[in-house]
């Protein structure tokens, strides 16, 4: 039976050389849900100990973007750095006005703003 073990959220901006990419906002909400946890239970609780245990951990995320089909699923998830992962874009986050700074890259004045939340489940016997 898969439980619910923590969900983790977490917010993040691009807003540089982004051209409407929304991949790097997310990955930035993702690495900011999970940066301050610190998941013992899954070694405690869970016996999983070893890389090859957490392999059995599932990992869920769902990103709120303003433009989701612009998401590269593969080098977001890349972001989770264990488990059997999973990704589900909507639409969502926010587009706001910044300054556009050609030298950095910029096509526009506009800073992408993605929600993360980021499930982790187990497998419980």
């Amino acid at each position: 039976m898969e439980k619910k073990f923590i969900v983790q959220l977490g917010y993040g901006v691009d807003q540089h050389g982004h051209d409407n990419d929304c991949s790097n906002a997310a990955i930035k909400a993702i690495k900011n849900a999970i940066s301050n946890n610190c998941l013992i239970g899954l070694s405690e609780i869970c016996d999983l100990n070893t890389p090859e245990d957490l392999v059995r951990m599932k990992v869920h995320v769902k990103i709120g973007a303003p433009y989701p089909d612009t998401i590269n699923e593969k080098k977001v998830l890349k972001a989770i750095p264990f488990g059997q992962k999973t990704l589900e874009v909507v639409k969502g986050g926010m587009v706001a006005q910044g300054v556009k700074i050609p030298e950095l890259g910029d096509k526009s004045d506009q800073m992408i703003m993605c929600c993360a939340a980021v499930t982790v489940l187990i497998d419980m016997p």
